[in-house]
């Protein structure tokens, strides 16, 4: 029994010894000196176990040498796989992880892409429903997904993809609200797009950082979006800015897109900030300067560094989600050929317009107005542009007072502020069809006026608010009322250039 025993313990012990990995990360192996050893018993001398382990070392040098050249010789890998078995192994793999691998290699790029695009044809699919006929064709075209040219089916799928984007939006977008002339869905149509917007700083050389929006707030007729961080470049390095709508490719497989997902790019609108302290400043309090550049822009400098503190983009509601989502990254959404609507009275010049202003800020309006029924007589063209009396100086019962304190609300990841007579003027012109004809979100500052206006004399000091883009000019004068400390509008005038008249209702003014 205890012989029995010992031979069972022993057998067991040189088990544990040929398992045991030494230092140097070699193993202990059976023949020759370290096996003639064990088996004489379990005690061994130092120099017979220094012998059976030279042995042993001996033994797997020559072992990892053939082992080597095994693998030298063979010229098997994932990359001499036919494409249909890596097809197959890519199918297992989420869409983040392809585009990983897209980057190991130009084969390994293509078939990612290919898989990716190739299984939104899947007549499985409830976003996009086909006929019979076009399942059969679709089938048949996955039968032979390798056969396709490099790339085919990302051209595939992006052109689906946007006729489907198309197709959803324009039936959310397709009421109209026949107050403002605006899509009533609109929040819904940026909610079920997955729609978010990202800015692009580019250096002048070359270098490019992202940066994903930070705040966003929704207004009547408009949208704001922030950006601020610590870790802005330096001002000096940069060429320009890039403004695009982000929206998830793979708009079904992710309700909440992240920035580490694949999205299409838009680009809304390009700015130049190689000179952008000679541009127009608007406002500044004792921490920040803010200037505007056009479209709708707001970059915010320190005062002391004269380095980026925060960028405001504001975007009016018309043509917004097809501008954010249908255009490329480097190629912004156009709008599609506009058909002149016959103006049967070119005579009478314009009339039954209808405009909606706002003056706004954080969120706080400090006008809201309504004004329908705007006409102008032909006579009225001076210098290209068309006049359009909104608020007369004569008429004392259009004036209108801005409601509290007039400023634009800034805040950064450290510091807020508020910077006194600027704010957010958003502006809906209708014309005497109730279609959108000139539409602008952007920021404005009451500046003082020095120069005599051209109506009655005013009990008060003058301030004037000027705006100006390619289509038209928005001038306003106002009266501070000390007594009440606000402001009151006692002029409001549009002047909407001759050539966007001309080209809206085919007329020759």
């Amino acid at each position: 029994m205890a012989t029995g025993r010992g031979r069972l313990l022993q057998q067991y012990w040189l088990g544990l010894l040929a398992r045991r990995p030494r230092i140097g990360g070699d193993f202990w192996a059976p023949g020759s000196a370290g096996e003639a050893a064990r088996s004489a018993g379990f005690r061994m001398g130092l120099g017979v176990r220094l012998a059976a382990g030279c042995a042993a070392q001996n033994h797997c040098v020559q072992r990892d040498v053939r082992c080597e050249k095994f693998h030298t010789g063979c010229s098997v890998s994932l990359d001499s796989l036919p494409s249909e078995i890596l097809l197959k192994i890519l199918f297992y793999l989420d869409a983040v992880t392809l585009l990983c691998m897209g980057c190991v290699n130009r084969r390994f790029y293509h078939l990612a892409n290919d898989k990716i695009y190739s299984t939104a044809f899947s007549p499985k699919r409830s976003n996009w429903k086909v006929n019979s006929v076009e399942k059969t064709a679709v089938s048949m075209n996955l039968l032979s997904v390798g056969d396709k040219e490099a790339g085919y089916w990302k051209k595939e799928y992006i052109t689906k993809q946007i006729a489907s984007v198309k197709a959803a939006l324009a039936r959310v977008l397709k009421p109209v609200n026949p107050y403002t002339g605006l899509p009533v869905k609109t929040k819904e149509a940026l909610r079920i797009s997955g729609l978010g917007w990202v800015i692009i700083v580019k250096e002048k050389s070359g270098k490019e950082y992202t940066m994903e929006h930070v705040d966003l707030s929704i207004n009547d007729s408009s949208v704001t979006i922030v950006w601020y961080g610590k870790n802005w470049p330096s001002l000096a390095t940069l060429s320009t800015l890039d403004l695009c709508g982000v929206t998830p490719v793979f708009m079904d497989r992710s309700k909440i897109p992240t920035k580490n997902r694949p999205r299409w790019h838009s680009l809304i609108a390009k700015y130049d900030l190689s000179h952008l302290t000679e541009s127009t400043m608007i406002g500044c309090d004792r921490l920040i300067r803010i200037f505007c550049l056009n479209p709708g822009l707001v970059v915010g400098l320190w005062q002391r560094e004269e380095e980026l503190a925060f960028v405001m983009a504001n975007l009016h509601f018309h043509h917004l989600v097809e501008r954010s989502t249908l255009g490329s990254a480097a190629v912004p959404y156009e709008l599609p050929p506009h058909t002149p609507f016959l103006d049967d009275s070119p005579e009478y010049g314009l009339h039954g317009y209808q405009l909606h202003v706002d003056m706004h800020s954080g969120g706080v309006f400090c006008l809201c107005g309504t004004f329908d029924n705007l006409f102008t007589k032909k006579g009225y063209i001076e210098n290209e542009y068309v006049k359009l009396i909104v608020i007369s100086f004569k008429n004392s019962t259009e004036h209108l007072p801005l409601i509290g304190k007039v400023g634009l609300s800034w805040k950064t990841n450290i510091f807020d502020g508020y910077i006194k007579s600027c704010s957010i003027m958003d502006v809906t012109l209708l014309d005497e069809y109730g279609k959108p004809f000139w539409c602008f979100s952007s920021p404005v500052c009451i500046q003082s006026s020095s120069r005599p206006s051209d109506g009655p004399n005013f009990l008060g000091e003058t301030y004037y608010v000027d705006y100006v883009d390619s289509e038209g000019k928005v001038h306003v004068e106002l009266l501070w009322l000390q007594e009440t400390e606000e402001y009151l509008i006692v002029s409001l005038v549009l002047y909407l250039r001759v050539a966007k008249v001309n080209h809206w209702f085919g007329t020759k003014y």
